[in-house]
């Protein structure tokens, strides 16, 4: 029989609950089948979203961490130095997914692609964020519960980012929740990983580049898949509507998570 430590069961229910928000989010997003116009502006939604939580959160945070670690100067070489590479990672990422074939319907097939792409991306990020909720739940409960609640707030765009170019690309509303779910629960598979496997090495210095690095894959998929996407399938107004307001709801949620 298994024992599991009481902070540690308690840390991980709370990192367990965060992620299922993103599930949550994909099950919105499914009253009914997307039209093109409406696909394009839930990806400039999903741009907005990524967008926000990369350059309003992970960013600033890693910075002050930097800036007192290292100095001005020094900070801002490896904040630039590790976005790059999150960027690099997420080219390279993209070069791996194969095209996919659906038919004669080029628009479907562009949506799964950006579908896959979008769902690794907050897949990656999902994981650091997991060790954060649990490791704290585990020094503070409350602290803990806190932090899962603003999680789960932030983590309902992203699972709509998720599941909606899915929904429209397979026509399967299964896949698409299925995604969102899987997306979410990274959280606390990422979490148990660390606890199991990496404790020595999850230092500050190692979360906040972590999270840098996801923060540059978020920028490239936004930019070079989402952004193209959103463009092409509704035009400039709609998918600056979408972007808009995919930035505002995820500013909400970072406001919460501070």
């Amino acid at each position: 029989m298994i024992h599991i430590e009481p902070a540690l069961g308690t840390a991980l229910f709370y990192t367990t609950l965060a992620g299922l928000a993103t599930g949550a989010g994909g099950l919105l997003c499914l009253v009914r089948q997307p039209g093109g116009r409406t696909l394009g502006a839930a990806m400039g939604f999903a741009a907005g979203v990524m967008t926000a939580v990369s350059l309003a959160d992970l960013l600033p945070s890693a910075l002050g961490f930097y800036r007192r670690a290292l100095g001005p100067a020094s900070a801002g070489f490896a904040l630039a130095s590790l976005l790059c590479a999150g960027m690099v990672v997420a080219a390279l990422m993209e070069r791996c997914i194969p095209e996919p074939r659906l038919g004669a319907d080029p628009q479907r097939a562009g949506a799964l692609r950006t579908a896959l792409t979008t769902g690794t991306a907050l897949l990656l990020h999902n994981l650091p964020e997991g060790v954060l909720t649990l490791f704290a739940g585990m020094e503070d409960p409350r602290l803990g519960l806190r932090l899962a609640a603003a999680v789960a707030i932030h983590n309902l765009p992203e699972g709509i980012a998720t599941a909606l170019p899915l929904y429209y690309a397979t026509h399967s509303r299964t896949k698409a929740v299925g995604a969102a779910f899987a997306a979410g629960l990274a959280e606390p598979a990422g979490a148990l990983l660390a606890y199991g496997l990496l404790q020595g090495m999850l230092t500050a210095g190692f979360l906040n580049g972590l999270l840098v690095l996801t923060g540059g894959i978020m920028l490239w998929v936004s930019l070079a898949q989402l952004v193209p996407a959103a463009l092409e399938l509704s035009g400039p107004r709609r998918a600056a509507a979408g972007f808009g307001a995919g930035a505002v709801s995820m500013t909400i949620g970072i406001a919460l998570l501070s």
